[in-house]
């Protein structure tokens, strides 16, 4: 403390800044001092430690990617269908960069995409028949990607 009050005697060019009052200070506590009234918030806190090997789950991990990659029929298509996935994401990647370089382009977007977003939450979410509507919606997408339509 008395080093910082001499160094803005020393700055202030030997004017001495007011103390502040010792009840208006803050109490000062260690990290590690806690107060009875945090205990409820630390019984939330609390974390098991996970008592299986990482690394045994790991080499499973690969082991049930092997048997996976030997049941697959048609690698080529499969790589085929990665390698466009990652195209994909790197032109997307690009168009998004070149989108943002524009001076306006993006405030323009961010106010579309707020407004659809306000307009998907009143049209599926606000309501429960709406919700139900949309359920059912997602249901026939799935059975019509899976092929059980």
């Amino acid at each position: 403390m008395m080093a910082a009050t001499a160094y803005s005697v020393a700055l202030l060019g030997g004017a001495r800044l007011p103390a502040a009052p010792r009840s208006a200070a803050l109490p000062r506590r260690s990290a590690c001092q806690l107060r009875l009234q945090d205990a409820p918030r630390l019984s939330l806190l609390r974390v098991k430690a996970a008592s299986e090997d990482t690394s045994a789950s790991a080499d499973e991990l690969i082991e049930d990617l092997k048997a996976k990659w030997d049941a697959v029929e048609d690698k080529p298509t499969v790589l085929l269908y990665g390698g466009g996935a990652i195209v994909a994401l790197w032109l997307t990647s690009v168009v998004v960069g070149a989108i943002n370089a524009v001076p306006l382009l993006p405030k323009i977007m961010e106010l579309v995409g707020l407004g659809y977003t306000g307009w998907f939450v009143y049209r599926y979410l606000l309501f429960k028949e709406s919700r139900k509507e949309l359920a059912s919606d997602i249901e026939t997408l799935k059975k019509k990607i899976t092929g059980t339509e």
